[in-house]
């Protein structure tokens, strides 16, 4: 792939489930091309609060929780999937991105572990958008949240402010794109 043919990484907040609405007009930006060639990472929403719910509850390790929340994007890939039918749910980004199509990552790979990512609740799907992004040689990697993030936010402001997670400065250090917040004050409308 030419580096101008580069996908962009767009992380979908799985917080974004409590706004409906918003939801399914980014999937339908999305599917339609409104961010170009792009890969989404889905976060893992109700998916991954049951994992630090039951967590609680039975005191299991932290890698274990890892490994769950990252099914708990898988599962969210597949509700995008199943709001947005233009989308399709990849494991293999590359034969996803020749098709075509828009995907949507299921992280299951990662479920064996990775020597960089750390398996805590310190790395969410924040981190693990920039660091595909890292991988993919992303140009730009956008994070759809469900709160404005403050202008000129440093990646540490960010995580001291809660926005993302605390594992997030490391991972946007070893980033050389960009790296784009958009809120609920982003207009969807000027996008398209």
């Amino acid at each position: 792939m030419r580096p101008d043919q580069r996908p962009s990484v767009v992380k979908l907040g799985g917080s974004l489930v409590a706004d409906r609405n918003r939801l399914r007009a980014w999937l339908g930006h999305l599917a339609q091309g409104g961010e170009g060639a792009c890969v989404v990472v889905p976060g893992g929403g109700p998916f991954a609060d049951a994992v630090r719910q039951a967590q609680g509850a039975l005191a299991f390790d932290e890698a274990l929780a890892h490994r769950l929340a990252l099914d708990g994007m898988g599962h969210m890939a597949e509700v995008f999937r199943a709001l947005e039918p233009r989308l399709t749910v990849a494991r293999d980004l590359d034969a996803a991105l020749a098709s075509g199509k828009i995907p949507v990552w299921d992280p299951a790979t990662l479920r064996g572990g990775h020597p960089e990512i750390p398996e805590s609740w310190a790395v969410t799907s924040d981190s693990l958008a920039v660091w595909l992004a890292t991988q993919l040689h992303a140009p730009r990697c956008l994070l759809v949240k469900s709160a404005d993030g403050p202008p000129g936010a440093t990646p540490s402001d960010l995580a001291r402010l809660g926005l993302v997670d605390a594992a997030f400065p490391n991972f946007a250090a070893a980033y050389p794109g960009e790296i784009v917040i958009r809120g609920p004050a982003f207009a969807l409308k000027e996008a398209a």
